[in-house]
């Protein structure tokens, strides 16, 4: 090898890359405590850059939408007018009032939704009284019922002599020593952390959401200036090809959730269901998590349905599964596979994957990053092949 300039920084590279992998894993204990004592301090500022990119979504549509005809050179080209002095401050204003319209968008999504749960949900509580008592009797008549037909069953639990107050005892004996009562202050502590947090990041999403297009011309100032141009053209390609699926994806995973959501309280309400609003809401909440988010709307839409009507619960999961393949086979391939450009197989890869590595947060994330690199992958390899001179027939 040609111990030039170049071939000898690639060396030295290499020998730091490897002594700091070295040194990682025989201090990983110190290694750990360092990253999560980064991770941290960082926290606020990453669930703020979070933030800021979720409001972003609606806050672009709004800009693209309201202000865009007040543009005043659009204005003056197609219009042929001069902009008027009032339309010149309200497209000078475009970012802080969209901001401002974009919170005021969200916190009114929030306020409505809580105003239909919580009378929905007291109404719910209501009959959950009146109807306990009656489903405990059918317990206890199916528990006699089953002890009739099986006597043997029934005279070996009888038999069972159980101490009941060395039970409890051992059950306080568990919760005195467990440090149940001494973590309520750690718990209290995180909430005001937590709550903390939050408020920080909220301040840092707002200032990059108002500071944007500043920012990302002095990140790209900063990496013209330590980085070669094309490695540069192509993290600012690949950036834009992120926040572009992203952005996509999260779209069409709320406009999914609220169709959903929607057919589930027009069907339930036209097949008088009981808590078509409550089950409609739920659904639609759950089924921003990915494939499986609806199934836990499903249960616990049946368990309520269980307590009021036996019968209808088992017709409430016949219609979840009727509308659960309508929406697996029409919705949400056009509405979310379709805006990500990822097909269906690597979807449920994607979410595989990212729940069992991240949980939900995983399962959202996930998806539109496999997409970001499918896309990667897929320019790469049509563009090797055609510096080869190959053709393959397979689409995709």
């Amino acid at each position: 090898m040609d111990l030039n300039r170049r071939n000898l920084q690639k060396l030295a590279l290499l020998v730091a890359f490897g002594i700091l992998l070295n040194f990682s894993l025989q201090h990983f204990s110190l290694v750990q405590g360092a990253f999560g004592w980064i991770f941290g301090i960082l926290g606020p500022f990453i669930l703020g850059s979070a933030i800021a990119f979720i409001l972003n979504v609606p806050m672009r549509f709004l800009e693209r939408i309201i202000f865009s005809r007040l543009d005043p050179e659009r204005q003056a080209g197609k219009m042929k007018k001069k902009p008027s002095a009032a339309g010149t401050a309200l497209w000078r204003m475009k970012r802080p009032l969209s901001l401002v319209l974009t919170l005021v968008l969200v916190l009114g999504v929030i306020f409505v939704v809580i105003f239909m749960i919580v009378p929905e949900l007291g109404n719910t509580i209501g009959v959950l009284q009146k109807v306990l008592p009656g489903f405990y009797q059918d317990v206890q008549q199916w528990i006699v019922t089953l002890s009739e037909q099986y006597p043997e069953a029934a005279s070996y639990l009888l038999s069972l002599q159980i101490d009941w107050q060395q039970l409890v005892q051992s059950v306080f004996d568990f919760i005195r020593n467990s440090g149940i009562f001494s973590s309520a202050f750690g718990a209290a502590s995180s909430i005001v952390n937590g709550l903390v947090s939050f408020f920080v990041g909220f301040v840092f999403a707002i200032y990059l959401l108002v500071q944007k297009e500043k920012l990302a011309q002095q990140l790209k100032k900063l990496l013209y200036a330590f980085l070669p141009e094309k490695r540069v053209d192509r993290v600012v390609e690949v950036a834009a090809l992120s926040s572009d699926t992203f952005s996509r994806f999260l779209s069409g995973q709320c406009l999914e959730a609220m169709i959903l959501g929607l057919m589930f309280f027009i069907t339930m309400t036209i097949l008088q269901f009981p808590y078509a609003l409550l089950i409609g809401l739920l659904v639609a909440f759950t089924a921003l998590i990915p494939i499986f988010g609806a199934f836990l709307g499903c249960a616990v839409g049946a368990f309520l349905i269980l307590m009021v009507n036996p019968m209808q619960a088992l017709w409430f999961i016949l219609l979840f599964l009727i509308l659960q393949q309508v929406e697996g086979n029409l919705i949400y391939p056009k509405v979310v596979g379709g805006s990500i450009g990822l097909p269906s197989i690597w979807v449920l890869a994607a979410v595989t994957v990212g729940g069992s590595m991240m949980g939900i947060a995983g399962m959202l994330i996930f998806i539109p990053l496999c997409s970001v690199v499918y896309t990667l992958l897929r320019e790469t390899v049509y563009r090797r092949l055609k510096e080869k001179g190959k053709t393959v027939g397979c689409a995709g």
